[in-house]
Parts: C-alpha cells; structure tokens; sequence
C-alpha cells in the first residue's frame, strides 16, 4: 500500500509499505481521509515519536475492510472513525483513570503507524461506527474536536458567563470557539496575526477578532483565556491577558524549547490558574456525538482535501499557515 513516511526529521516521502494485518481485536480500516495537525510537525522534527521511521497520521476516519478473530463490534463494510489513544490501563496514571497521562502513551500516527496511508490498523475499542448522515471523510475531524472537548473539561469550573479569550484562529481555535459558544460563555475573542482566519472567526460568530489583544477593550482581562497557537510570543501576550481569578489554558502544543515567564505574585495575589490540556481523555465519543449533531460544519472547517501523493505538500501549507484543517485522502 502507499503511506507517508517520516523516515528521520525534516524527511517525508510517499513510498510502498506492507499492507496490515489485524491482531484478534484489531480491524483494517480504508482510510477515507486524514487530517494534518500541529502534531506531525513535531513529529517531523524529531519529536514526540520515539522511534522514526513513522507512518504519521492520528486523525482518521474510514472503511473497515478486515477484522481481527475476536471481533464481533464490527463487520466489513462498516464506516467509523478512530481514536488514536493507546493507553497501558496498568500504570499508575492509568490506574487513576489519567490515561492521557500514561507512562507508556501511544497513539495511532505517533508511535504506530497511522492514517497518512491508504489502510490502517486499529483496535476495536478504539473505533466509533458512524451515523449513515456523516460523510465518512469530514469524519476526520472528530478527533481534533475531540482534543477540544478535553480542554473544555479541563475548564469545567469556569462559570456561566465568563469572558473568553482565544489566541490562534486556525482549526483548533475554532473548535474552541465554537465549544465556548456551547458552555455558556458571554462572549469570545479571539486574537490572530492571519486575515483570513480571522475572517472565519467572525463567520463562526466571535464577539470581536483583531491582530492584538491592544486593539480589544478589557482592561480588567479575561475570565479564560486559551492559547491553541503553541507560539512563545503569543502565550506570553496570553498569560499578561488573564484577569483576576481567571484561568489560562495551554491548549496549544508549544515547541520542547518554547519558554514563558510568569509573574508568581500576580498570580498569588489575583487567584490565577494556570492549566494544560494534553490531547483526549473519555471524549472522543463526546466528540462524535457533537460531531453527528451538528457542532462543526465541515465546509467551514476543512479548507482542502489533497491527494496522499501531496502529502509533503500539504504539511508546507499547513506550515505556512495556509487554510484551516487540511485532509489528504489515498
């Protein structure tokens, strides 16, 4: 089959690999498409993935075309999408219901061959059969909403009400637009250095958007504020941006060597919390469930579907900051 492969940092190519093969509790999905993330950059530095090469890819959604001998969820034929999330559920993170955490994480397009790639391999348990209304491709986006939904739960004391701020309107600042306007919020910012992002932010329907927090009124801050850039510039505007007794979120997924200081006595003395989300934890099925209601549109969403070939294009543009989510499909 043809997948795209990582085979050391800076180095993707499209090549010929060895088709799967199911494990007793493992289906074969088709992949009908792929979306690229912040994720496969660091991947194609050098970083998160142990070993390269790598077939990357985590967020996926297809065709089940061959099932393990212990499967019984599943049938050939059957459309789903896939969590990436492959957790141990022995150690102590695991044990204490922090799979997300766990000292052995892996994840399907991270450590194990993933989705860039015309088939993969996936457990059962981690498949989620789609509803016959949902185009299987735009299905995709399930798992970076997925991501969203997460960092909303990490958020779940913030009250009815409350002011956000979003720093990064590509598509998982969207996303958490979108969720805000879900949870309560009175209104939602968001800041971005890209025009047409910010144009998208304002079809989804957010309060004010503008290249700089300078350029919107709050002088006391906002009740939360979210970075989903990963930007050292932008996280130290975000963090000097929280108003008293308010929460910021490192939603964004920063460089190893990106730095941020911080102001110990403010944060004292004004009640700031100071939090991370990291990727999914019981919400990929949440996700599909808004996903299937109507949450995200993926015409707005997904700005281009590539062919597998471009693969190594596509993550250029996706670089550049050139569209919202992009999908490859084999």
């Amino acid at each position: 089959m043809k997948a795209a492969v990582i085979s050391a940092p800076g180095t993707v190519e499209v090549s010929t690999v060895k088709d799967p093969t199911p494990g007793p509790r493992e289906v074969v999905v088709s992949v009908a498409a792929c979306g690229l993330c912040g994720t496969d950059l660091h991947i194609l530095q050098g970083e998160f993935a142990p070993t390269l090469p790598v077939v990357p890819g985590h967020e996926f959604a297809g065709t089940v075309v061959a099932t393990g001998s212990a499967v019984t969820e599943l049938a050939e034929g059957d459309r789903v999408a896939v969590d990436p999330s492959l957790y141990c559920h022995e150690c102590h993170y695991c044990r204490r219901g922090r799979n997300n955490l766990c000292e052995r994480w892996a994840a399907i397009g991270v450590t194990t061959s993933g989705g860039a790639a015309e088939f993969a391999v996936a457990p059962v348990a981690n498949c989620v059969k789609l509803p016959e209304h949902i185009r299987t491709e735009d299905a995709a986006l399930i798992e970076p909403l997925s991501c969203a939904v997460r960092g909303y739960d990490i958020l779940r004391s913030a009250q009815l009400g409350t002011r956000v701020l979003i720093y990064g309107s590509g598509t998982m600042g969207l996303m958490m637009l979108e969720l805000a306007k879900r949870t309560g919020a009175a209104g939602v910012d968001v800041v971005d250095i890209n025009p047409q992002r910010l144009a998208t932010a304002r079809t989804l329907g957010c309060s004010a958007a503008a290249g700089s927090a300078d350029e919107l009124d709050r002088p006391r801050g906002w009740d939360v504020v979210i970075d989903a850039t990963g930007n050292a510039h932008a996280i130290q505007d975000a963090l000097g941006r929280v108003g008293k007794g308010g929460t910021y979120l490192q939603f964004g997924v920063a460089d190893y060597a990106a730095r941020a200081t911080i102001d110990p006595y403010r944060i004292y003395n004004q009640e700031i919390t100071i939090t991370g989300s990291m990727a999914v934890l019981h919400s990929y099925e949440r996700a599909a469930e808004l996903f299937a209601a109507g949450a995200l549109d993926p015409e707005v969403f997904i700005s281009d579907r590539l062919p597998l070939d471009r693969y190594a294009e596509a993550l250029g543009r996706f670089r550049a900051g050139e569209g919202r989510k992009i999908l490859v499909r084999p």
